[in-house]
């Protein structure tokens, strides 16, 4: 059961909510049991001290409970990405790698102090029984589940499950006066790496990836061979946002693209004999044209798979630099189901780059930091205020590129901040224009549902001035009216509107291909294709 997702929002936007986006992860494939054991077996100062506490100390102490606080501390001390996750979060923590979770399958909203439901996951439990976009969930197991002490958190925690197990909801529906009981077996519900793949134009096809697991790449090919069938000439990949996961799938991919025995990664540490990676020939899209689009979110994995096109010069990207985490994680497992993300290694790209930005041990803050400091200089408006410090490394046709602190696309694309005010910031960063989009589909839904598909949608929604429908329901709301502000931002409002109310209707791939008709990034990569210029050249200088 997933909770609502936009991500479409500019980053200077959304500052607020850069730290829950700053922990990228790179995970393993495997636990390392010899870890473990060295952990349950040491005896040290720490040990001493828990027993001196537990024996000695003046009140009652729960050790499980210090110890569960003190390990993100020590971790803390280490590096920005060797973390703690307990037995409680794993499940949550991991549901993007495995590629589904145990649960209903729905996304809801809470609105008026009541869990509704925005979307029936396609392949999920509640699709089956019966449940609808729009119902709301009134009891469970019996018990009422309505009122102010309604929350995602525990309207999560009763809806998520173990595979198998029951629960009975009740459910209200619009324009019925009774109760509907439902009892849905809890399955599993796909979460999909891909999130949307289409033909951008006659010949160029499209694909969006959320992040990297174990699903990633089985889900590339199947949308690879889609759109072969529609014939697909070129390829934009877009990692926009993209947070990483596993290295495996990133290097498959690479793989799919690259000629034979092209240095993908490899990754080296103090106790990790280096490891490289390289292509087998076997790709079936060795010589398609590709550009690939990268934002500064995109880290890890995504980071992996653009460094390896950038490095052997096999195609072009797009956009604004990376985010730069050059650290391999390794999970490990305690026996209570809690989970040790430790740092084992650093990854190098083709030409040698470790991507790593800097970082101080023991200063989370100061690193977390830096995405907004990129935001204060001007850099995702203007490529003058990038100023790469890194060693100075070579693609395979001799282009300079640079290590520490992310990838400098080829292609720098600045942020649009036009029509961006304080209003809209207050709108949409409290959640008002989330709220609205959800009544606006509840109000309507019956003419919705007899569009033919999203673009007849977005026909329609152009012409029910959202901007000033929505400025009338947040002003009763306490987000006072400012027709200045409005006015500036009137276009911006609009397409977020228009976006949120598809995502909530659809999902996240007809909300992209909307977006997508008016981004700067499609339009170079299109014209980029048309020009015949997606192979990067060598430098001028070796060309004579």
């Amino acid at each position: 059961m997933n909770n609502r997702s936009n991500k479409f929002i500019p980053l200077i936007i959304s500052l607020s909510l850069i730290a829950g986006l700053l922990l990228g992860s790179f995970y393993a494939n495997h636990f390392n049991g010899n870890h473990l054991s060295i952990i349950n077996a040491s005896s040290n100062k720490i040990n001493d001290l828990l027993h001196i506490i537990d024996d000695q100390y003046v009140d009652k102490v729960e050790l499980g409970d210090l110890v569960e606080k003190a390990m993100p501390s020590i971790l803390s001390e280490l590096d920005p990405h060797s973390s703690y996750i307990s037995a409680k979060d794993v499940e949550n923590e991991m549901q993007d790698i495995k590629g589904s979770f145990s649960g209903i399958g729905v996304v809801f909203t809470i609105y008026d102090d009541t869990a509704r439901i925005v979307r029936v996951i396609k392949g999920g439990p509640s699709e089956e029984v019966g449940l609808q976009a729009g119902d709301r969930i009134i009891s469970v197991d019996g018990k009422n589940f309505t009122g102010p002490h309604i929350t995602n958190d525990s309207a999560m925690s009763h809806l998520k499950g173990p595979k198998n197990s029951k629960v009975v909801l009740g459910i209200h529906r619009k324009g019925s006066g009774r109760v509907y009981k439902y009892t849905i077996e809890r399955g599993d519900v796909p979460v999909k790496s891909i999130q949307a793949a289409y033909m951008l134009d006659h010949q160029t096809g499209y694909i969006r990836i959320g992040n990297f697991g174990d699903t990633t790449y089985p889900e590339l090919l199947a949308a690879l061979a889609q759109l072969n069938q529609e014939g697909f000439r070129s390829l934009v990949i877009d990692l926009r946002g993209n947070r990483g996961g596993l290295m495996a799938p990133a290097i498959r991919m690479a793989n799919e693209f690259l000629p034979k025995d092209r240095l993908i990664v490899y990754t080296q540490g103090r106790k990790s004999p280096r490891s490289e990676y390289s292509s087998d020939g076997r790709g079936s899209y060795q010589h398609i044209p590709l550009v690939v689009l990268v934002d500064e979110i995109s880290a890890s994995s995504s980071e992996i798979f653009t460094a390896a096109i950038q490095d052997n010069d096999r195609g072009s990207i797009i956009g604004r630099r990376t985010f730069g985490k050059g650290l391999v994680q390794e999970p490990i497992q305690f026996p209570d189901g809690s989970m040790l993300r430790l740092t084992i290694a650093r990854y190098y790209s083709a030409s040698g780059r470790c991507l790593q930005k800097p970082y101080l041990r023991g200063q989370d803050n100061d690193y977390q930091m830096d995405l907004i400091r990129r935001a204060e200089k001007g850099e995702y408006i203007s490529q003058d205020s990038i100023h790469l410090k890194g060693k100075k490394y070579h693609t395979r046709l001799g282009r300079i590129v640079y290590s520490e602190g992310g990838i400098m696309p080829d292609y720098f694309i600045p942020e649009d901040t036009t029509g961006i005010t304080s209003y809209f910031i207050q709108a949409y960063n409290q959640g008002w224009m989330s709220r609205y989009a959800f009544i606006f589909i509840d109000e309507h839904r019956e003419k919705l549902d007899k569009m033919a598909d999203w673009e007849e949608m977005v026909q329609y929604l152009s012409r029910q001035h959202l901007p000033q429908k929505f400025a009338d329901y947040a002003a009763g709301k306490g987000v006072k009216k400012r027709p200045n502000l409005l006015h500036k931002s009137y276009q911006y409002i609009q397409s977020t509107l228009i976006s949120l109310i598809l995502d909530d209707y659809y999902g996240e791939a007809q909300r992209l291909m909307f977006m997508n008709q008016k981004d700067p990034n499609i339009t170079k990569a299109l014209e980029l294709f048309k020009e015949g210029k997606a192979f990067p050249q060598a430098p001028k200088e070796q060309q004579k």
